[in-house]
């Protein structure tokens, strides 16, 4: 199996979108390829056919290399949920929660088997692996336990690639001091430098191109020109720097950013709705009056529904409510939307019930088995008949109390799977389990025609692909830019 490790100078230096790239290049060319990951820290999640969970970045590379999903391409997933302590998902199953300080003694050398049985069985079915690293592989106070970037590279002979961030500035020191600090064996890995992000003329880079590739005795396989590149960002960091692609837009949806928000990859299809501009609001903002408010899943639902009241966002969802305003709730969100969220095994607080925000008579109860599973229903509204795929990802069953008919209001299975989610008679508030419910191009754009009809605005057109075509397309775009910028001979050879 030919290997191929892209690794990064940095954080967000662009391996994971680099790595997408190759993946469909790859293919594009007759390869039979697969992405690997062997140690993912994020906490947008993918459910693969089988029930699996793994790293959603890893599930868009799959993609990318039009092939399924599995666990094996990301066997390590760490789910971090506040007081420095992670769930760890292992081959797909949560496996237990560690602080950082205790989980080399306990996950590491379970953590190398796992990666170590995963690389030889993809290695029987695949001609190709593209490898992503994490962070930088010159944590000198990380390399003992770092299970991402060199340990996977050596253990398959990779050929590497250090991707460098150069609009962040300091690239050629960023690109000499992690050679530095590369032990002999791995720098010998090092087969090329792509420079990434750059803004400018390409000829005012020679020099340096030509005093790097000197120095280094690596050659330098491309400069990728600054794009607003279309692919799911892994860190949350990243919202803070997301701005509306459109500049004029008919509709505006808030989707708050919960401390721990988990699975922000489900609004990635309304951020490319061109009459859409989607805002991520920290909880101490004002809420004004948007068009729709959501909140987003959660990977700690408690947390973040004591945040919510604590910073006074609690409050002005309701108000905003109040007032005739939208709410969605998706996963977490969907079970801050109750009166209640029970904890009795004390498994994320300390008590037994938190309030939830009231505005739906439902309570959730936080149970310690997770669901994980891709689902296939009919959507009853906001129209009916509508085929729907998502995924469920939640711990915890939530039930209505009372009576269907209670605080003067009817609820409505919006699936023919009520327990999925509901939606009120005045179309208000709605909620749901289900991941991945915009990428559902009919019933995103009904949704939205929902929102405009309020506005007095005409319909969009709803015979539109779901958002994977889409996607699909954003990766060969993806893929076309690499393939312009950037010579992979040296890798492939």
């Amino acid at each position: 199996m030919k290997a191929i490790m892209v690794v990064g100078t940095t954080s967000h230096a662009g391996k994971s979108f680099i790595t997408a790239a190759i993946c469909r290049i790859l293919a594009r060319q007759g390869w039979r390829v697969t992405p690997f990951k062997g140690q993912n820290m994020a906490l947008n999640a993918y459910v693969t056919p089988d029930g699996g969970e793994m790293g959603h970045a890893q599930a868009v590379q799959a993609w990318a290399a039009k092939i399924t999903p599995t666990v094996k391409m990301n066997p390590i997933l760490l789910k971090p949920q506040g007081n420095m302590t992670s769930q760890v998902i292992m081959e797909g199953k949560a496996v237990g929660i560690t602080h950082a300080a205790e989980y080399y003694e306990k996950y590491f050398d379970k953590g190398w088997n796992a990666i170590k049985s995963c690389l030889d069985r993809l290695g029987t079915e695949y001609e190709a692996i593209v490898c992503e690293g994490a962070g930088s592989p010159a944590e000198i106070n990380l390399k003992h336990r770092d299970l991402t970037n060199m340990r996977v590279a050596r253990y398959l002979n990779a050929a590497t690639i250090l991707v460098v961030d150069i609009d962040r500035g300091g690239a050629f020191a960023h690109v000499v001091g992690t050679l530095q600090l590369l032990e002999p064996e791995e720098r010998a890995l090092i087969k090329g430098i792509i420079i990434n992000k750059f803004r400018g003329q390409r000829s005012l880079l020679d020099s340096g191109i030509d005093w790097l590739e000197n120095y280094t005795g690596i050659p330098v396989l491309g400069v990728i020109p600054w794009r607003d590149v279309v692919f799911p960002s892994e860190d949350s960091l990243n919202l803070l720097d997301r701005r509306s692609p459109h500049t004029k837009t008919d509709l505006t949806i808030n989707v708050l950013r919960l401390p721990h928000i988990a699975n922000f990859t489900d609004f990635d299809p309304l951020d490319a709705e061109p009459t859409v501009t989607l805002k991520y609001l920290n909880l101490q903002d004002s809420l004004n009056h948007p068009d729709a408010v959501i909140i987003p899943g959660s990977k700690t639902t408690i947390a973040d529904l004591i945040a919510l009241h604590q910073s006074g966002m609690a409050k002005q969802l309701q108000d905003y409510v109040e007032s005739g305003g939208v709410i969605m709730g998706i996963c977490g969100g969907f079970q801050m939307l109750g009166k209640q969220v029970l904890d009795p095994e004390k498994l994320e607080g300390d008590q037994d019930f938190y309030l939830g925000l009231d505005l739906l008579p439902m309570n959730t109860v936080i149970t310690p088995k997770k669901i994980t599973s891709q689902r296939q229903v009919m959507a009853n509204y906001p129209q009916s008949r509508i085929p729907i795929t998502g995924y469920e990802i939640h711990q915890g069953i939530t039930r209505l109390v009372d009576s269907l008919k209670t605080k003067n209001m009817t609820l409505y299975g919006l699936f023919d799977d009520s327990s999925l989610g509901v939606v009120n008679d005045a179309y208000s508030i709605w909620g749901c389990y289900l991941h991945g419910l915009f990428d559902n191009g009919v019933w995103r754009r009904t949704w939205l025609n929902f929102l405009r009809q309020r506005r007095g605005l005409s319909a969009l057109p709803t015979g539109i692909s779901n958002y994977p075509e889409q996607r699909d397309e954003h990766l060969d775009a993806l893929a076309d830019l690499v393939e312009e910028f950037v010579n992979l001979k040296p890798v492939l050879n």
